[in-house]
């Protein structure tokens, strides 16, 4: 069973950029497809990026599309999150997961993921 712990949130202004991390422990970190989510205060909890275990492939959400990006450490058991060109609409609690059976269909569903970080608060003033 995996253990993740998500870290470098802050408040940022519009424009700025903001890396936000994910360490994980317990598990063969290698085994697991991780993503990225989000949710804002009264909203749904929203697909943001997934990488699947060989770290291959990346998907991402629609509205960070071409401003984030997603990368993986496997030997540093880490996962991390740059965003760029950050926007009020990004403010959020930001959630690392992991699945061991992700299936590719299903990238975008937070049901996929069994383990979760705690989240970290990204907050991008006007």
């Amino acid at each position: 069973q995996v253990h993740l712990v998500e870290s470098g949130g802050g408040l940022v202004q519009t424009g700025n950029s903001l890396r936000i991390s994910c360490a994980a422990s317990g598990g063969t970190f290698s085994n697991y497809a991780l993503a990225w989510f989000r949710q804002a205060p009264g909203k749904e909890r929203e697909f943001v990026a997934a990488n699947r275990r060989s770290g291959t492939s990346t998907y991402y959400g629609d509205s960070v599309k071409g401003r984030f990006t997603m990368s993986r450490e496997n030997a540093k058991n880490m996962v991390y999150l740059q965003m760029n060109s950050l926007l009020p609409e990004d403010t959020a609690v930001y959630y690392c997961a992991a699945s061991s059976t992700l299936i590719l269909s299903q990238v975008r569903s937070h049901e996929s993921y069994a383990y979760w970080g705690q989240g970290t608060q990204v907050t991008v003033s006007s």
